[in-house]
């Protein structure tokens, strides 16, 4: 054995004999040597060494264990690359055409404030490690990066593995066949033959192998020639860790971007009424009565005819664009059997009960309206005067809800074909009579509350009830959303209004054109500021979720 293996032997020895008192010193600390636990008798059970004892930790050992001062043949490895971490700086997008940061001029901000602000906008510095790829710990991508490497790798195939006979029988057969002709078959085991043997090309002789040379001249010419012919990719031929069986997991981080769940698109296309007397308004939000939470801020539209917008005019002399959208994308993170789009309709504020307001809506139709034609007159009257003293103020009126899981599940009782949603109302009963035992988040599919990917729908929908009291409380909004899914009698007690409002509901495009954030930013493409948008809704989701906030 020469001086420079027995070295390479020792320095091993050393610091394996240095991990293994270590670990006794641990183990002694935490759970006390087994002598005393003897003494202590039955005050003290201390668990058996095997299930004390975990692996050492590299990393942990070399930072409290520097090298030594002395160089050594294996200190490369007790050391990290000095080049190891490196500071990327990737460019941030922004999504919108204007940048999301307050309206006042970057001169008259506070510095601080200013500084503050350009977490939003400056570049992303990105800590990258160039040796990831080396590490042993498992990764979502390690697998496939193994597979990688090993692609252009030449398979190495030895003697003993080019073929397993199922017995001794064949085995023999199979060495009789091989030593008939060394031309024909392919070599076999260099005990199978003697007439391989004799065949067979020597090995090219060792030169000097019984001279003396000097200890240092061997290593030399040992290190050349194992550089020669060397694999260029040694630890490609490792086989990648398994996901259950990996000792360590190391996940990548992303680059932060905004938080968006599964958005669905809903376009609001007509809204009509028996009689038309006053302008009426609509808004959209999302409700999930599991959770009893509201899940989105409000979507407001308007519908009127030009006719009834210009009793309004000399309130809204100047009408800004955001508030023409007509359709809206709302995003649901936590996709639930128990969601909702929740309508609720207004109209101009006006003097008496809701009672009252409402009941020309519930007893005129418009084939009688020559009948009523003078009480339809002093109606439209007093709608004129009422939008003219008080067209900025607005008063609950009817509402109505369409649950979502009917939309998007072919399981549910909203036959798509049928624009009448009075036949949602009716299948309610049959529908929840086969799932009587109630909708409970784990017991649906995923795949039937995927709001990603379903086929679009286009409703009309023809019932509304009329809002009783002045203000629809979220506790009866709640009870009402969880009759809606089976037979009761509390919706029987809520007088309808007879209306048609078509929508269209379907999935949202990636890249929608003329869209505006919840900020009301125009959002990526916008070829043309004329055309009418379409509103990002702000999503309140219903459990928390832990992204970063990228965006003023």
């Amino acid at each position: 054995m020469t001086s420079s293996a027995c070295e390479r032997r020792a320095f091993a020895h050393k610091i394996n004999r240095t991990i293994a008192a270590e670990v006794r010193k641990q183990v002694t600390r935490d759970y006390g040597s087994p002598q005393l636990s003897k003494k202590r008798g039955g005050a003290h059970h201390p668990l058996p060494l095997t299930e004390v004892v975990e692996p050492v930790d590299f990393e942990e050992y070399v930072s409290s264990h520097a090298p030594g001062v002395e160089a050594g043949p294996l200190r490369q490895l007790m050391e990290f690359p000095q080049d190891d971490l490196e500071l990327l700086q990737l460019d941030k997008e922004c999504i919108t055409l204007e940048p999301p940061l307050p309206e006042e001029k970057e001169d008259s901000l506070d510095p601080r404030v200013r500084d503050a602000l350009a977490v939003y906008t400056d570049d992303w510095l990105v800590i990258h490690r160039k040796f990831q790829h080396y590490s042993t710990t498992y990764t979502p991508h390690s697998s496939e990066r193994q597979r990688e490497r090993q692609r252009g790798l030449v398979k190495q195939t030895f003697e003993l593995d080019e073929s397993a006979a199922p017995d001794r029988q064949d085995d023999q057969d199979d060495s009789k066949r091989r030593s008939v002709s060394l031309d024909e078959t392919p070599r076999g085991s260099w005990a199978s033959s003697i007439f391989d043997l004799k065949n067979s090309s020597p090995d090219a002789l060792l030169p000097s192998v019984l001279e003396r040379t000097a200890a240092e001249d061997m290593d030399h010419k040992n290190t050349e020639a194992r550089s020669q012919g060397r694999h260029s990719d040694l630890l490609g031929l490792y086989p990648p860790p398994d996901e259950d069986e990996a000792v360590e997991r190391c996940s990548l981080p992303e680059v932060p971007k905004e938080h968006c769940g599964q958005r669905i698109m809903v376009k609001c296309l007509s809204l009509k009424f028996e009689i038309e007397i006053e302008p009426i308004f609509g808004s959209l939000a999302l409700y999930d009565v599991k959770e009893k939470r509201k899940i989105s801020e409000d979507f407001y539209f308007d519908l009127n005819s030009d006719q009834m917008k210009l009793l309004l005019k000399p309130h809204t002399p100047h009408i800004v664009i955001s508030t023409l959208a007509r359709s809206a994308i709302f995003s649901i993170t936590y996709p639930s059997p128990d969601i909702f789009l929740v309508i609720k309709l207004e109209k101009v504020l006006q003097q008496g009960d809701i009672g009252e307001c409402c009941e020309p809506y519930m007893v005129m139709k418009e084939s009688d309206s020559s009948k009523h034609k003078e009480k339809l007159e002093k109606l439209r009257l007093q709608a004129e005067q009422a939008c003219s003293r008080l067209g900025r103020f607005r008063m609950p009126f009817a509402w109505t809800a369409i649950h979502l899981l009917n939309i998007v599940s072919s399981v549910g009782g909203l036959d798509r074909s049928d624009p009448d949603s009075d036949s949602e109302r009716k299948t309610h009963g049959t529908w929840n009579e086969k799932k009587k035992k109630g909708f409970e988040r784990m017991s649906v599919g995923e795949e039937m509350c995927n709001f990603a990917t379903f086929r679009p729908a286009t409703l009309t929908v023809t019932n509304f009830f009329k809002q009783e009291g002045d203000r629809l409380s979220d506790e009866d909004l709640y009870k009402f959303l969880a009759d809606m899914r089976r037979p009761s009698s509390v919706l029987r007690r809520l007088r309808p209004i007879t209306a048609q409002l078509k929508i269209d509901i379907s999935p949202a495009p990636d890249s929608p054109l003329y869209c505006l954030s919840p900020e009301l930013l125009h959002v990526k493409p916008y070829p043309d500021l004329r055309v009418r948008p379409t509103k990002e809704v702000l999503e309140f989701p219903a459990r928390n979720v832990y992204t970063p906030h990228t965006t003023y």
